[in-house]
């Protein structure tokens, strides 16, 4: 992994198996939404293992198992803003999802998925 704007650690999974492979795919896109809004990104979850994942409730099928998804905070910017760039930057591509701290981004390939 070879990034300007982020370390591999940041994507590790919480619970301290590891796991810290990210998609190279994911990372250009967050790297894009940082020369974007020229600030700072935040990963709050990016790798999980099964087991992880499993017990914080996340999807069965996430994209995070996989290294392929990306809770974010963008410094000073909502996440509405972050998910609307996002949906328009990447039309009919991605998982882009809004919560109210953060904003979920993950390259699937079975479609787009917007929530």
């Amino acid at each position: 992994m070879k990034s300007r704007y982020f370390q591999r650690g940041e994507f590790a999974c919480s619970c301290g198996c590891g796991f810290d492979t990210v998609d190279a795919e994911t990372l250009a896109v967050l790297e894009d939404v940082r020369e974007h809004f020229e600030a700072p990104v935040i990963i709050t979850s990016g790798c999980r293992c099964p087991a992880y994942n499993a017990r914080i409730g996340g999807a069965e099928h996430s994209q995070h198992k996989l290294g392929r998804a990306a809770d974010i905070q963008v410094r000073g910017v909502a996440p509405a803003q972050v998910q609307d760039y996002l949906i328009d930057r990447y039309p009919g591509r991605y998982g882009i999802g809004r919560y109210d701290n953060f904003t979920h981004v993950d390259t699937r390939t079975n479609g787009p998925a917007r929530w």
